[in-house]
């Protein structure tokens, strides 16, 4: 059986620590989807297809990943694209409790599905979609937290 796994998120921005947990994770899997969640309760700063289009050329040529933009319930995008994990980044304990909640309710509604959590890099532990939004949005410099044609793009707006 081939081990297909989704690594599901917004990534609204991609960031270094998203792809650190990628990266590490590729020898693990035969296939890795990058899944581009929809989320009613988010507004995201980047258009789904700047999205797909960053995560495309990051992993341009690497046949192994693939990304896609997916809605409604992670187990049912699993089903859709047969995977049979779901990887997960940890940077903060606090974020193992959350997640872990959400892997055990995954497991309850698809139990052949898995979750991995891997740990992200100690200098990654404080990169976040989130703060990297923040420190955008006031004109800071989020350079060092960016892949290059991330940084390229947005500098270029």
């Amino acid at each position: 059986m081939q081990r297909i796994c989704l690594f599901p998120g917004t990534f609204d921005p991609i960031t270094l620590g998203h792809t650190d947990i990628i990266d590490r994770a590729l020898p693990l899997f035969d296939k890795l989807y990058i899944g581009i969640g929809r989320n009613d309760k988010k507004k995201p700063m980047f258009s789904e297809q700047q999205r797909l289009d960053w995560l495309n050329t990051i992993y341009k040529g690497n046949h192994k990943v693939e990304a896609i933009v997916y809605d409604g319930l992670t187990d049912e995008c699993c089903k859709k694209i047969e995977a049979n994990f779901i990887l997960r980044g940890i940077r903060y304990v606090n974020d193992f409790e959350y997640e872990k909640a959400i892997a055990d309710m995954n497991r309850s509604l698809a139990n052949n599905i898995e979750t991995v959590f891997l740990t992200c890099l100690p200098q990654y532990t404080s990169v976040a979609s989130t703060l990297v939004r923040d420190v955008l949005k006031y004109g800071g410099d989020v350079s060092p937290f960016l892949p290059n044609v991330v940084r390229d793009t947005i500098n270029s707006i």
